[in-house]
């Protein structure tokens, strides 16, 4: 009966898989905000400076770029919520020590990156799963409405992870919200032990890792779609990374008024992300790619705006806006690969597309003040916004991008997709 009363309380679309995943990313994503905030702030009371700040911060991106790869193939090789809690069980036990460290008072520097370059070990193996997992969870014509809701209830324990995890650094230190990030993996973990994948088919036996390396290359490389939007986004997340790490904090401290402006812009473009989503469960675009990447084009926004640089009410508008359009990209792009990748790859195209989205933050931004440098940072911020709109309309000349359209079936397992209007039966999903 309680069971039958709490299949009742939700939509037909949203399965048992599908709670559980949105629930733990939850958990997960509001304790990664405010942790992100703990640790610049730990850093600095143990004694360090900005430069120690990014290289604690590089020592989680490193990672995550160096086994991205072969973390999409180990989560399409063994089964994938298996790979998510070994992952969280990583990320827990990382996070706690550092935890302890800090509350300590004895954290070195070496012994921050350590911990944290581990926690980036753990995303790496994590993401490519995840991501498999969600989109093999859902299936037929309610895809993206289940999209547009797990990324709203992600992009909202973002924003409150954020205020809270910063909130809570002022009151009771980093260490305690390092502590309480620790734990939300442990919960997340805990979720994601009863996922079902009975429904998964039975992985055959491959060639080992390489071949199976091969193997998701050959599918990332032969859909011009897939490739040509992940490096335009290879890019365009790499020159907006820049200005907002760099650039952007320099503009509010000089034009704005500081941190605190600075950090409500971050918070309308936060806000944005929210009813982004919410706007997609709602709206289904036929050409799902076309009006997802029409919608990237107000990326170049917020660096424009700080170039000239506009007063803080209309940053702030400009934000909530890139914030709105962008989650619109983000929903469509996880429909299209929900129903035109093999169920089987999914972890491993996943990959591809977390590696083409970070591979390039680390140098962009170690290039910014160089560019500011030479060029100015006006200059240097147009340059962000025109690169962003070349790579956008760039990318619009893929034919693929501009005729893939909205289906309600997905592809089966080992079929190629050579037809945007070609239809199979629905494959193995719960």
């Amino acid at each position: 009966m309680l069971e039958l009363l709490r299949r009742s309380r939700r939509p037909a679309w949203a399965g048992r898989n599908y709670s559980l995943l949105t629930a733990a990313a939850f958990v997960t994503n509001l304790g990664s905000h405010g942790a992100l905030i703990a640790a610049a702030f730990a850093v600095l009371e143990a004694g360090g400076d900005g430069g120690d700040v990014g290289l604690v911060a590089a020592s989680r991106t490193l990672p995550l770029v160096l086994f991205l790869l072969i973390g999409g193939a180990v989560a399409d090789r063994l089964p994938r919520h298996r790979v998510m809690v070994a992952a969280n069980a990583l990320n827990c036990l990382s996070q706690a020590a550092f935890a302890v460290l800090v509350l300590s008072g004895e954290a070195q520097l070496w012994q921050m990156m350590l911990l944290t370059a581990l926690g980036g070990t753990g995303q790496a193996f994590f993401s490519p799963a995840a991501e498999g997992m969600l989109l093999s969870s859902v299936q037929g014509e309610q895809a993206s409405r289940a999209f547009a809701v797990f990324r709203m209830a992600m992009q909202g324990a973002a924003v409150g992870g954020a205020a809270l995890g910063g909130a809570m650094v002022a009151a009771i230190g980093p260490g305690w919200v390092l502590a309480a990030d620790a734990a939300a993996f442990a919960v997340a973990g805990s979720l994601r032990a009863f996922l079902d994948v009975r429904h998964v088919p039975q992985r055959a036996p491959g060639g080992g890792m390489l071949a199976d390396l091969r193997d998701g290359w050959r599918e990332f490389a032969g859909r011009p779609w897939l490739w040509g939007i992940v490096v335009q986004f290879s890019i365009a997340n790499a020159v907006v990374g820049a200005a907002d790490a760099v650039y952007g904090p320099l503009v509010a401290r000089d034009h704005l008024g500081g941190a605190g402006p600075w950090g409500l812009a971050l918070g309308f473009f936060g806000a944005g992300t929210v009813v982004g989503a919410l706007l997609m469960t709602r709206w289904k675009p036929r050409r799902l790619l076309l009006a997802g990447t029409l919608c990237v084009f107000p990326l170049a926004l917020p660096s424009a705006a700080l170039a000239v640089p506009v007063p803080l009410a209309v940053l702030c508008a400009v934000m909530f806006l890139t914030g709105v359009t962008l989650e619109v990209f983000g929903v469509s792009w996880m429909t299209a690969l929900h129903q035109e990748i093999p169920e089987e790859k999914l972890s491993r195209v996943a990959a591809y597309d977390w590696f083409g989205s970070v591979a390039l933050v680390p140098l962009a931004t170690a290039l910014a003040g160089p560019a500011e440098g030479a060029f100015g940072r006006t200059s240097a911020l147009w340059g962000c916004a025109a690169l962003v709109v070349v790579v956008t309309a760039a990318v619009l000349c893929v034919p693929d991008v501009r005729n893939l359209r909205r289906r309600t079936k997905q592809v089966t397992a080992g079929t190629r997709r050579d037809s945007a209007d070609a239809e199979s039966p629905v494959g193995g999903l719960g």
